[in-house]
């Protein structure tokens, strides 16, 4: 489909991913699809019984917005494996997780494993790998999903998830950029704060990324984490300095990039909505993900909306981030 010819409401849905209650094409999904024109919806547990039903329950949303006049729909999940893996028995389980991949066949061993499942019930997206290091000398909160503290070996097991993915078509997104290793508190309950120079954050947090980078990672998602001495101010998945000047200027990064979820605790408890919708449409970020259905999805289509009307520059932004979200759609979907 040809950008120039979307509606500007087509434009707005398409930067946003949303998640939804039910395990069935329901009125809500429906309302996602069809009036919010969401680019995109991500899976939790709580849409998943069996294998049959999600199948059923994909290609039914698929056929939906086709028969809306809509693209097709980003569809995605957190399978990392280990803790974070929303498809249980009878899919494969990988319950070790990351730090139970000992080399870099057993990554490629899961990624094909995981690929062949997500595409067999209609899945085009997995948010992993994860590529976060995880230092030995404090209790990171990654501790349990990362690679571990070598961030050459967090990237060589993360670069060969990404190529197996994504030569089996499934669209790989790494997370959590620029780094959430060294941080003790949970972003979905409230905002970290860290005190790293960028410096060495390139010297180490950076260097899987890089590697994600070089192997043409389809997506790359920011953290709601608040790096002091990089943005004072906003957290990265809402900061321009760390979106726009470090992923994209600095490092070169023309993929797709995403939001962590904007109903964790990091961004509700101390943003309001508007002011999180400006920043990102500055940003040069694609989609905005909201993992709920509430009413911040309606109040967030509106409000893309309304300053992609108000300012060019925002519009002409706004057409790029869209013209990514097809790219990657032309490729896997």
């Amino acid at each position: 489909m040809d950008v120039n010819h979307f509606s500007d409401e087509q434009k707005a849905g398409q930067r946003i991913m949303a998640g939804f209650d039910g395990t069935e094409l329901n009125n809500d999904l429906k309302f996602l699809i069809d009036t919010i024109k969401v680019g995109g919806i991500i899976l939790f547990s709580r849409n998943i019984s069996e294998p049959a039903q999600v199948k059923k329950l994909t290609l039914s949303a698929q056929a939906y917005a086709a028969s809306c006049g809509q693209p097709p729909l980003f569809i995605a999940i957190d399978q990392e494996g280990g803790e974070v893996a929303r498809l249980k028995e009878p899919f494969t389980q990988f319950p070790d997780g990351c730090p139970g991949m000992t080399c870099v066949e057993d990554a490629q061993h899961f990624a094909r494993i995981t690929a062949k499942e997500l595409r067999s019930i209609g899945v085009n997206m997995d948010m992993a790998p994860v590529m976060d290091v995880a230092p030995e000398d404090i209790d990171s909160i990654m501790k349990n999903r990362s690679f571990g503290h070598d961030p050459q070996r967090v990237a060589t097991m993360g670069e060969n998830i990404i190529h197996e993915l994504q030569k089996n078509r499934v669209m790989a997104v790494a997370k959590h950029f620029p780094g959430i290793g060294r941080t003790v508190m949970d972003s979905h309950l409230d905002l970290p704060v860290l005190e790293v120079a960028l410096e060495m954050m390139v010297a180490t947090d950076l260097i899987p990324f890089e590697a994600s980078i070089d192997h043409d990672v389809a997506g790359i998602m920011l953290s709601h984490i608040l790096y002091n001495k990089i943005d004072s101010e906003w957290p990265a998945s809402i900061s321009k300095k760390i979106a726009k000047n470090l992923l994209r200027d600095q490092m070169g990064y023309d993929g797709l990039v995403l939001t962590d979820d904007l109903d964790m605790g990091a961004i509700k408890k101390h943003y309001n909505i508007q002011s999180v919708i400006n920043q990102i449409l500055t940003a040069e970020i694609d989609i905005i993900l909201i993992c709920k259905l509430s009413s911040n999805i309606k109040d967030t289509f509106d409000i893309v909306l309304k300053e992609m009307k108000d300012s060019e520059k925002i519009r002409r932004d706004g057409k790029k981030s869209v013209n990514r979200v097809m790219g990657l759609k032309g490729v896997y979907l």
